[in-house]
Formats: C-alpha cells, sequence, structure tokens
C-alpha cells in the first residue's frame, strides 16, 4: 500500500509540485487548503502523515496541530516561511514531528518524512521499558507514571525514551537528539533544555527525581536506587 500524506496549506502550486515528485517516491498527497478541511479530510479519511503549513489564512496551522493532537498521534510535519527558533518551539511543543522552513528542497522534505514516518513505526526492541515507576509503551508511544497517563508531545516522548533506554549513563546535549532519533529536528542546545523542563513538569516529582542535570554536560536518568 502506498503511504498517504495530506498537505494542509493553501499554496496550490506547492500542492501540484510535491504531488509529482513524492509521488515518484511511492507517496500519494491529498490536498486541503486551508485548516478546516484539513481537519474535515483527517475525519473522514486515513493518512500516514501530515504536511501541515503554519501561515494560512482563517484557522492557522498551530491551532491546526493542536486540533490533531486533541485527537490523534499521526505525525504532523509542519511547513513555514518563520526560521526563527521560537516558532519551531511553538509548533513542537504543541506535538508536530518535526518543523521544515520555507524555501526547502523536495529531497529534504521527503527525508524528513520518511523519518517522522520511522519514527511512527512500531519498535523492533523491547516493546515496553519500566523504570523507577515510569512505564513506557514503546509502539503505542504512551507513558504512564506510577499507573497514571501523562501526555507528552513527539518530541518529548522521544527524549525520555532515549534517557530511559540509556538509564545511568550521561547524554549530553548536543548527543541527545541523536539518541532520540532526532538528528534530523533543527533545534539548539537551549531549546533541548526547554523540553527537559517540560518533560520533568509533566512526569511530576519522578521526573524532577530521575532526571538530573549534570553541569556544562547533560542529562542522566538515574538508575533505581542511585
Amino acid at each position: 500500500m502506498p503511504t498517504r500524506v495530506l498537505l494542509i496549506d493553501d499554496d496550490t502550486r506547492m500542492f501540484e509540485l510535491l504531488a509529482e515528485y513524492l509521488g515518484q517516491n511511492g507517496i500519494t498527497v491529498s490536498h486541503a487548503p486551508d485548516g478546516g478541511r484539513g481537519l474535515a479530510a483527517l475525519e473522514a479519511s486515513a493518512f500516514d502523515a501530515v504536511l501541515l503549513d503554519v501561515m494560512m489564512p482563517g484557522m492557522d496551522g498551530l491551532e491546526v496541530c493542536k486540533r490533531i493532537r486533541a485527537k490523534s498521534r499521526i505525525p504532523v510535519l509542519m511547513l513555514t516561511a518563520k526560521g526563527d527558533e521560537t516558532d519551531r518551539v511553538v509548533g513542537l511543543e504543541l506535538g508536530a514531528d518535526d518543523y521544515l522552513p520555507k524555501p526547502f528542497g523536495p529531497r529534504e522534505l521527503l527525508a524528513r518524512l520518511r523519518a517522522v514516518l520511522r519514527r511512527a513505526q512500531p519498535a523492533a526492541v523491547a516493546d515496553r521499558l519500566e523504570s523507577s515507576g515510569v512505564s513506557i509503551d514503546v509502539s503505542g508511544r504512551e507513558v504512564k507514571v506510577e499507573g497514571k497517563a501523562v501526555e507528552l508531545t513527539g518530541l518529548e516522548f522521544d527524549l525520555l525514551l532515549a534517557l530511559v533506554r540509556r538509564a545511568g549513563r550521561v547524554i549530553p546535549r548536543d548527543a541527545l537528539l541523536g539518541e532520540a532519533g532526532r538528528n534530523d529536528t533543527v533545534v539548539s542546545e537551549r531549546t533541548v533544555d526547554v523540553h527537559i523542563s517540560h518533560l520533568r513538569q509533566k512526569l511530576g516529582d519522578v521526573g524532577t527525581r530521575l532526571i538530573k542535570t549534570v553541569r556544562g554536560v547533560g542529562y542522566v536518568f538515574a538508575k533505581e536506587g542511585t
């Protein structure tokens, strides 16, 4: 079955170009010219990923992303003419899986799209991880702390998974995105700090106790009893 992607963008010419290029690479692209029709298309049909423009008339892409995440874990790759890091952070915090500023080359888009699709696939390693009251369902991309479900963004989930898989080992800031399978996500080390802070908050006392900062180096998920 070909991969099905929904492009939510008011730029018809971009749709035509991407439909042709991605179609040559086994990806079928459908088009919704605004946020409302994009949300309706997601309700009416099944897609494997969403390409979502931020700057659209009416409902902008950030609001669309927020509404998608309220109902679905479908991979979302945000597209925007804005290159400011603040905009990237907002999109990622709302649950976007990656962020690609315009203008971009179709080959880079294809590479990033394939990356978010790979991350959405069930893992070939252990399906569930348990550590110090934190339970991670890898394939379902769900986290529970002491039995209570915790809602994380895609990036927060990947950061936590990387830390837990390497519990007891310090992961440098500049390597953490790579360890999380996010070396294609363009954010700074400061942005990593922001997401770790949010992750700690969402995990509550467990996050504060177990996700430790190693000053000047990075982070470590403490093993039980340490």
